[in-house]
């Protein structure tokens, strides 16, 4: 399972935990921890709190640089990544919009895009060589028609950005427009080149590949679903197969999805569940998601996971229930093992350098 895994150069770990109480929130800004490939050895390095709901993470690792962007907020900042986690902050820019909620680093290096949940915009923010940020140099709006939601989509609101496989085109689940919508980068701009609509008030939140390339899975927030798709490279397009509920039939509370997760083998997809706060795990068959079961997350609200670097471990954070939780993968069924748990105060996601 590991072949393919994640690296983690540095072994650090970095926690980004929500800090207002807008957002009912008990956490600090960044932790900072030295971590094993497979979640052993936790030993807590620092913090920065100057932030404001440093909501999502992402790493470079060949320039050592950690970005972040915040909730509720209109700015993305970057750091310097010391080999000791000390950071060093290269400021923060504007993004050109509100509650920026995802980022990905293009594959050349030179951008930071950025999806701006509140504001209904995906932005493109360059990059100096040291990995510092300049003001967002274009906000493309997402176009299209709210879903039926009252609340919940009264706008277009992006919410992940995410690479294809081949790094030719940039996927944007759009939760207030039931779209996925792909860009590609051509030279200095981004332009939409095709979209796919999803079932009214599904909600896409995130999207995740299947590492033969082939595939997509997207979870749908709103009716807590997954949806299989199958991607075309060559033309750029994504076609939606079928969908999955990420809920137990004999669940009848609140709950929406939020994250999702596919293993380095692609055998496996795991999807988190709000609300029943359960780890949804599925076997993939073909172009097909088959129900395996689902695992307690170990506290309340799991908002966001990831694998370990060592590709056989998942870390869940449980942003109401002020936990982190590990699990480990077993290789041959997929079913989860809880190994351990530590607290961390309204975490919301998690990054590995």
């Amino acid at each position: 399972m590991t072949d393919d895994a994640p690296r983690s150069p540095l072994g650090l770990a970095f926690v980004g935990c929500f800090t207002t109480a807008r957002r009912r929130a008990r956490g600090r800004g960044i932790d900072i921890y030295r971590v094993g490939a497979g979640l052993e050895g936790w030993t807590h390095l620092g913090r920065v709190e100057e932030l404001d709901n440093p909501s999502f993470l992402v790493t470079d690792p060949a320039r050592s640089v950690l970005y972040t962007v915040q909730g509720d907020g209109a700015v993305a900042t970057a750091f310097a990544v010391a080999p000791e986690g000390t950071l060093h902050g290269f400021g923060s820019a504007e993004t050109g919009g509100t509650n920026s909620v995802h980022q990905a680093i293009d594959p050349s290096g030179r951008f930071l895009i950025v999806a701006n949940y509140a504001s209904g915009s995906v932005a493109l923010m360059p990059l100096r060589p040291d990995g510092g940020l300049e003001p967002a140099a274009q906000v493309l709006p997402m176009p299209g028609e709210p879903g039926p939601h009252r609340t919940e989509q009264a706008a277009a609101h992006p919410h992940h950005v995410v690479l294809s496989p081949d790094g030719g085109h940039v996927l944007v689940p759009d939760k207030g427009l039931d779209r996925v919508f792909i860009l590609r980068l051509d030279g200095d701009r981004l332009e939409i080149v095709s979209e796919v609509v999803l079932r009214p008030g599904s909600g896409p939140r995130h999207i995740a590949f299947h590492p033969g390339g082939a595939l997509a899975f997207l979870v749908n927030e709103l009716d807590s679903t997954v949806a299989t798709c199958r991607w075309d490279a060559a033309s750029g397009t994504l076609a939606p197969l079928l969908c999955v509920p990420t809920l137990p039939p004999d669940f009848f509370g609140v709950s929406t999805a939020a994250a999702i997760v596919v293993t380095p083998c692609g055998r496996f997809v795991y999807a988190s569940n709000r609300g029943q706060d359960g780890i949804a795990r599925f076997r993939v068959a073909g172009d097909r998601l088959e129900p395996a079961g689902w695992t307690p997350s170990g506290g309340r609200d799991p908002r966001f996971m990831t694998l370990a670097p060592d590709g056989g471990h998942l870390l869940v954070a449980n942003e109401q229930g002020d936990s982190l939780v590990e699990f480990a993968i077993d290789p041959g069924s997929g079913d989860l093992t809880q190994t351990g748990s530590r607290q961390s105060q309204s975490p919301c996601t998690i990054a590995f350098l």
